[in-house]
């Protein structure tokens, strides 16, 4: 009996601390929470200010998140190559009106992986510009897009797809590939333009 009484005694000590466990664990979650958010949303802020610095906020809208799980299967067969939407948020001015979207999209068809990129695109459907969240390409070719020389062909930019060509580019919707690395270029081209055409769903 007594190695019973002592069993279940250990047992009802153990409960008591992960339940007091539990309720601190809970109410530090609660202080902290609300802290981290804005953290978070700050440091995305950031981001999405590189690609649209005439913004003064950015702020999710539900029924465009809502649309890329919607239109996923259409942008796969709109011949992007392997590119997707990650995130869409909208772009505000100081008095809070709409002037545009920032839109991140992945590309899987990078020489060492995915390439993924954050677009600015205006209401009217410029592109203000892009920046890149993942690039882990070769350095000394496909890592050459992360060079303003190259990603700066996409700012300022109206178009309804960017076309990749060798050689100079001759006209606005043609982007001049990285030499030695039509892969990379390829991935990205693909990537600004997947962007776009979910841009182009939503408005």
């Amino acid at each position: 009996m007594k190695k019973q009484s002592g069993f279940v005694k250990d047992a009802i000590i153990l409960f008591a601390i992960t339940l007091i466990s539990g309720l601190v664990l809970g109410f530090v979650y609660d202080i902290t929470k609300a802290p981290i958010a804005a953290a978070a949303k700050a440091a995305k802020n950031e981001a999405y200010a590189v690609v649209f610095p005439e913004a003064k906020d950015f702020e999710e809208n539900e029924a465009d998140t809502a649309k890329i799980a919607e239109t996923a299967d259409e942008i796969a067969g709109k011949g992007f190559g392997h590119s997707n939407i990650d995130e869409v948020v909208t772009a505000k001015d100081g008095s809070g009106n709409n002037i545009g979207r920032v839109i991140t999209s992945t590309s899987k068809d990078g020489y060492n992986g995915t390439v993924q990129i954050s677009v600015g695109i205006k209401s009217d459907g410029t592109v203000v510009g892009i920046t890149f969240l993942t690039l882990e390409e070769t350095p000394g070719l496909g890592m050459r897009a992360a060079e303003a020389s190259f990603y700066g062909q996409y700012a300022n930019k109206n178009t309804k797809e960017f076309k990749l060509v060798k050689g100079a580019a001759g006209a606005d919707d043609e982007i001049s590939a990285i030499s030695g690395s039509t892969i990379t270029s390829t991935a990205v081209t693909n990537a600004v333009n997947a962007a776009l055409y979910f841009n182009s769903i939503l408005e």
